[in-house]
């Protein structure tokens, strides 16, 4: 918890509870069904709270604002997202029914009434959100057909590495402007060694 109040100081009491308890309860259900990884669950801060809460550090969600989470896997970045925008709604979406599950679970345990979890696929989500979030689920060419048309804002995705050549990819395929993509590091606001080579992509609308 040390590393989540150094970055996000203005945590209310409120969210620091929750935070705790979504400790807690990820290690609970992960038990039960398997969508983190042993090894990362020591991690879980890190690897997967934190690194879902960057977005916030470049996106402020207004209250009132729709936010689609694809590919939510167990619930990130929706969930850490969820509880630092109370008046924000998200909507967690997986195709995976014991992911979504588990989403569910911890969305219940924090007490999250902004939260909706649902499984199915991208094309099949009525929309339009504001914005999309998600993270690292396939290539960018890729994944922006799925969610085009569905928001009305900016796309906010988590992703590693080199990504010129993805973006790039992404342009000439998608049939895109240069412009409307800004990338930044994560180390620009997170200074553990891990979230080195991970970065932000933003695709405007």
């Amino acid at each position: 918890m040390e590393a989540l109040t150094k970055y996000f100081p203005q945590l209310s009491e409120r969210q620091l509870a929750q935070f705790r308890a979504m400790e807690a309860l990820y290690r609970e259900w992960n038990e039960r069904i398997n969508v983190i990884s042993r090894k990362d669950m020591d991690e879980l801060m890190t690897h997967h709270i934190l690194h879902s809460l960057a977005i916030a550090k470049l996106v402020d969600f207004p209250a009132g604002s729709t936010v689609l989470d694809l590919g939510t896997g167990g619930g990130f970045p929706g969930i850490p997202l969820a509880v630092l925008f109370p008046e924000a709604r998200f909507t967690l979406c997986d195709s995976i029914g014991k992911k979504v599950k588990v989403a569910q679970a911890v969305a219940d345990g924090l007490a999250l009434d902004n939260v909706t979890c649902v499984q199915a696929r991208a094309e099949s989500l009525p929309g339009p959100f504001d914005y999309v979030v998600s993270r690292a689920v396939t290539d960018l060419s890729t994944f922006y057909p799925w969610v085009r048309g569905k928001f009305t804002k900016a796309i906010c995705y988590l992703k590693g590495g080199d990504l010129d050549t993805e973006i790039a990819d992404c342009v000439r395929r998608c049939r895109l402007d240069r412009g409307k993509f800004y990338v930044a590091p994560v180390s620009n606001w997170f200074d553990d060694p891990w979230f080195e080579e991970k970065k932000i992509v933003t695709i405007s609308r």
